[in-house]
């Protein structure tokens, strides 16, 4: 949704914050999931619309469009102005993306994530900003097709993150092998996503005790 206060378009709705399917708990200094789905995420195990999508490990930037134009950007739930000289990179990120079409949205506010040199140590060794739409790029192109072909217990997660998530964002962005992938960089973790109701859980690696 979104409202305009003096001609100015201002963002309704900050990113949601995205919690675990599973309960977590503090033990030995940390916080941890444990063998017990929290409450009101069964849509995560139950629903067949559901599917498990690679964490990316970068920063929220949203986007508002209207006419086919962006008219906001934001960074959580603060604006970006598109010349202040400390988030140039996010301008920088969106103009890249514009011109791979991953910008071609209908009006509308959309979420994504901010991947590059500048953001979060860069893990993806990109050499420029992008901004990953989570709908039409995320949910189609960073899907585990794995998802549902086993049991979608707790002990069978935890299985799949001991074996290693490949890193899908790594090997399409840079062409390379899930092999060669898989030794330059870790997935973050999985955004597990109920394409109809658009309902988000979020499981990383730092969430399990004894899971490096």
């Amino acid at each position: 949704m979104i409202k305009v206060v003096d001609n100015t378009t201002e963002i309704a709705n900050d990113m949601p914050k995205l919690d675990s399917p599973f309960v977590r708990e503090e033990r030995k200094g940390g916080y941890y999931v444990k063998d017990e789905i929290n409450e009101g995420y069964d849509w995560v195990f139950e629903s067949d619309s559901v599917i498990a999508v690679e964490k990316l490990d970068g920063t929220n930037v949203s986007v508002i469009i209207e006419n086919g134009n962006i008219t906001a950007v934001f960074n959580r739930k603060n604006r970006v102005a598109p010349f202040n000289k400390n988030k140039q990179f996010i301008t920088k990120g969106l103009l890249n993306s514009l011109s791979r079409g991953y910008l071609n949205l209908k009006d509308g506010q959309w979420y994504g994530e901010l991947v590059g040199p500048k953001v979060q140590g860069n893990p993806y060794k990109l050499n420029e900003h992008l901004w990953i739409p989570f709908q039409n790029y995320s949910w189609r192109k960073l899907k585990y097709n794995s998802w549902g072909d086993y049991p979608k217990t707790f002990d069978a997660i935890k299985s799949w993150f001991d074996y290693g998530l490949i890193p899908l964002f790594y090997s399409k962005i840079h062409g390379v092998s899930f092999d060669e992938a898989m030794k330059e960089c870790k997935p973050e973790g999985i955004v597990f996503t109920d394409t109809k109701t658009k309902k988000m859980a979020k499981l990383r690696y730092d969430m399990f005790e004894d899971i490096d």
